[in-house]
């Protein structure tokens, strides 16, 4: 047997796993109830084979909450602003943006079963929002009346709120995202707008 051979199936193997958690995202973000069969079908694949790669639909929800928090991850890793408060507005906006897509899986992944679960596989972001904070408090842009490590809690939980909970189009949604994270940060209503504004104006939007 040749050693392509004995390498194929097991690309073949990945692949599958690969398609039928992408095809759970997209089935679970149009049906957060959908079954096993409904998944193993938009992937193209038997329920039998399905059960090949996970045990169940637990097991394969968490893995597409995995799937998922890499893309936030890599989302917040591409933030390289200076300014705290618009490293935090430009965070807010590109995370919502990319949950507005899959809000029936997001809540999923923020409910109580899986919200656990879901902090673990996204602590690269938390990482992210700790250090923008640190950063906030030593120059003065951010709220220092509360300790740093509430304060990024406090952030975390908002956005995880607001993509829970509200429930507005996705044009809205962003700006209004935007200013509940700033507002939990210690901005005021008038210098959320107003910082929009800036940044619409430099943008050209």
């Amino acid at each position: 047997m040749t050693s392509s051979a004995v390498r194929r199936p097991r690309r073949d193997a990945q692949a599958n796993r690969a398609g039928i958690v992408s095809a759970a995202a997209v089935e679970i973000a149009r049906d957060p109830h959908a079954s096993l069969d409904a998944i193993a079908r938009s992937a193209g694949l038997s329920r039998r084979a399905l059960y090949g790669h996970f045990d169940d639909r637990d097991a394969l929800v968490t893995e597409v909450i995995v799937a998922g928090a890499a893309r936030f991850n890599a989302i917040a890793a591409r933030i390289d602003e200076p300014d705290p408060r618009r490293a935090l507005a430009l965070l807010a906006a590109a995370l919502w943006h990319e949950a507005s897509h899959v809000r029936a899986a997001a809540a999923i992944a923020l409910d109580e079963t899986h919200v656990a679960h879901t902090a673990a596989a996204l602590a690269p972001l938390r990482a992210k929002i700790a250090e923008i904070v640190a950063r906030g408090r030593a120059d003065g842009s951010l709220r220092t009346d509360i300790p740093a490590d509430a304060l990024t809690d406090l952030i975390e939980g908002t956005g995880r709120a607001v993509v829970s909970h509200l429930h507005v189009d996705a044009g809205d949604g962003g700006e209004l995202a935007v200013k509940a994270v700033l507002g939990i940060a210690g901005l005021s209503w008038r210098e959320s707008i107003e910082l929009l504004a800036d940044d619409s104006e430099e943008t050209g939007e």
